[in-house]
Order: C-alpha cells, then sequence, then structure tokens
C-alpha cells in the first residue's frame, strides 16, 4: 500500500493495558481536543492535559465539544468514548468497543442461534436469581411464571418496608408523568440502569441486540442482564426514593443510582456475570489480557486462516498488501 499520511497507530503490544488504565473520566461543559498525545478538557477554570493511552472510556456529557482530532486518538490508544447523560447517569451511543477480539461476540452469536443453548443460558440467568433453588429442567414458560411471583413478591415486600402504597406496574413509554410516584421512580432508576448495563455490553464487544429472554429489540440483551439486579437495586431504590417524596422524582432516581454504583463495585459484577453467562464448561475462563489479533478468514472445514493472502492455486502465498 501507498505511503498514507498522518502518525501511523502505535501497535496494540505497546499500549497500557486495561487493567493499569484509569476506569473512566466524565467531562460535561467542556471542549475536548488533543495537544500531542493528550487529550486536553477545557472549560472556564482553564485546561487540563490527560494521557489518551492512560483512559479506558472517556463519557462526554451535556454541554461537550469534541475534535477530530480528540476522537482520533483516543482510537489509536484503544480508549472509548461514550455520550452520557448529567453525571453518566444515561447511555446515549458509544465509539469503539474497548475488546480487541470478537469472541465474546461470536459465543453470544452461537448460543442464543440454537434453542437448547438459548434456553440454557437463560436457565442460567434465572439461577443467579433464584439461589438455593434448581432451574435444570424447566421450561421458559415455568422460568417466566417463577421470575414473575418473585418480582411480584419484591414490589409487596418493599411496599410493606417503606409503607409506600403499591397497586401495580404501571406506566407509559410516552407519558411518563401519567404515573403514581413511585412507578416513575422505577421507570427512571431502570432507564439508568440499562444505560449503565448497555455500556458494559458494548464495551465488552457483546451485541446489545441478541438477547437470550428478550427478543427482537435493538437492546434485548441488555434488558436481560439489567433484570438480574433489578430486585437487588433498583427496586429497592425506587421504593425509597418514592417515600421521601423528592420533588423531581427523575433527577433523583438517576443520582441515587450513580452514587449507587460509583465505587465500580457494580461494573465488575456486570463483566463477570455476563463472562459466567457465556462460559461454557470445558472452559475455565475467558481470556481477559490484551494480545494481538491476527485478522483470519474462516475457511470453511478448513477452519481458519491468516488473512491478507491469495488463495487461489498456485498463489496460495502471495500476500494481498499491508491493508488487509
Amino acid at each position: 500500500m501507498g505511503n498514507v499520511p498522518g502518525v501511523k497507530p502505535p501497535e496494540l503490544q505497546s499500549l497500557v493495558r486495561i487493567q493499569d488504565r484509569l476506569t473512566f473520566l466524565y467531562v460535561e461543559h467542556c471542549v475536548v481536543n488533543r495537544a500531542d498525545n493528550a487529550i486536553t478538557i477545557t472549560d472556564k477554570r482553564g485546561t487540563v492535559h490527560v494521557p489518551a493511552a492512560a483512559l479506558s472510556v472517556l463519557m462526554l456529557g451535556p454541554g461537550s465539544n469534541v475534535t477530530h482530532a480528540a476522537i482520533s486518538l483516543l482510537a489509536e490508544s484503544r480508549s472509548t468514548c461514550i455520550w452520557v447523560g448529567e453525571r453518566g447517569v444515561r447511555y446515549y451511543c458509544h465509539g469503539a468497543s474497548l475488546a480487541n477480539s470478537t469472541r465474546l461476540l461470536e459465543k453470544q452469536a452461537r448460543l442464543v442461534s440454537s434453542e437448547r443453548s438459548r434456553l440454557k443460558v437463560a436457565r442460567k440467568m434465572y439461577a443467579m436469581r433464584f439461589p438455593g433453588e434448581k432451574t435444570d429442567g424447566l421450561t421458559m414458560q415455568q422460568l417466566l411464571g417463577k421470575e414473575g411471583t418473585r418480582v411480584r413478591r419484591a414490589y409487596e415486600r418493599e411496599s410493606a418496608r417503606t409503607g409506600v402504597a403499591w397497586s401495580g406496574r404501571s406506566y407509559k413509554t410516552t407519558d411518563f408523568d401519567d404515573a403514581d410516584l413511585v412507578n416513575k421512580a422505577l421507570s427512571a432508576v431502570n432507564t439508568s440502569l440499562y444505560g449503565v448495563v448497555h455500556s458494559v455490553i458494548v464495551s465488552l464487544g457483546c451485541s446489545p441486540g441478541l438477547g437470550f429472554v428478550h427478543a427482537r429489540d435493538e437492546r434485548s440483551f441488555v434488558y436481560d442482564i439489567a433484570d438480574l439486579y433489578k430486585v437487588d437495586i433498583t427496586i429497592p431504590l425506587a421504593f425509597d426514593l418514592a417515600a421521601l417524596e423528592v420533588a423531581d422524582i427523575s433527577s433523583a432516581a438517576r443520582k441515587a443510582l450513580r452514587d449507587k454504583m460509583k465505587d465500580g463495585k457494580f461494573l465488575a459484577r456486570c463483566v463477570h456475570d455476563i463472562r459466567f453467562l457465556f462460559s461454557e464448561e470445558e472452559e475455565d475462563d475467558i481470556v481477559t489480557e490484551a494480545c494481538d489479533i491476527t485478522t483470519q478468514i474462516w475457511a470453511g472445514a478448513a477452519d481458519y486462516s491468516q488473512a491478507g493472502h491469495n488463495f487461489s492455486a498456485g498463489s496460495a502465498n502471495d500476500h494481498y498488501g499491508d491493508d488487509v
């Protein structure tokens, strides 16, 4: 390939490992630019330089403006960028994934494409929600019934604990205000939970649309994973907020969930749970270390072959070029 203008991106092995980077940096009401190999963040207080290679995720909040140069540097440094709501409690979209391999995505696609393996993953999800109870052999209808009973009892339990009246889950996606206080709180805090879970899923390189219980929605897998935590996290939180009768329940719900997750333990838990759901008996764990991934071509029964070669007869060793 001919000369390409610009600085050549660094090799993957020369970059700072993800585990040694800052987990994330949240910015708002500022301009994000580039100075050499640093990201500059400028607001009314001045300018701060942040080494791009030290970042895992740059979270752009309301009022943020980012330049082409800054995004290019983040991409070269294998740092991702996500656009979020105030204080990072709502996820909107993302840049490149943190994953350097499609291994998890391929496993997700394979597991969801077979009724047997899909049901197996669904049973694992429900087993995580019903500790001490066996889910082996249960059909999806039976699992859904058990989950419905569990959630109903959770609502009743939190209503009794907080003294907040509960008459059932009722809301309109098109009209947030057409609901009682506790239902508003549930809608707001669950939306924030979806945003956090969505961020984790895309950072791992998985598809948010390939769900195992939920289906045919662009966020099916987001709903699957979020449902693992609602009884423990969002339902009690929503009833607590409703009991306080706060004026702006939507804002209070988002900030309360943010405060509950700011220590980072939930993110680690969510990553672990996704990897566990995709794990299989013959595998002890999924590789998390950064490594060079050589692009390959699927060769059918011959398995995989290295990309960048001409596979026609007599040309097996011909290389296509550096652009492959």
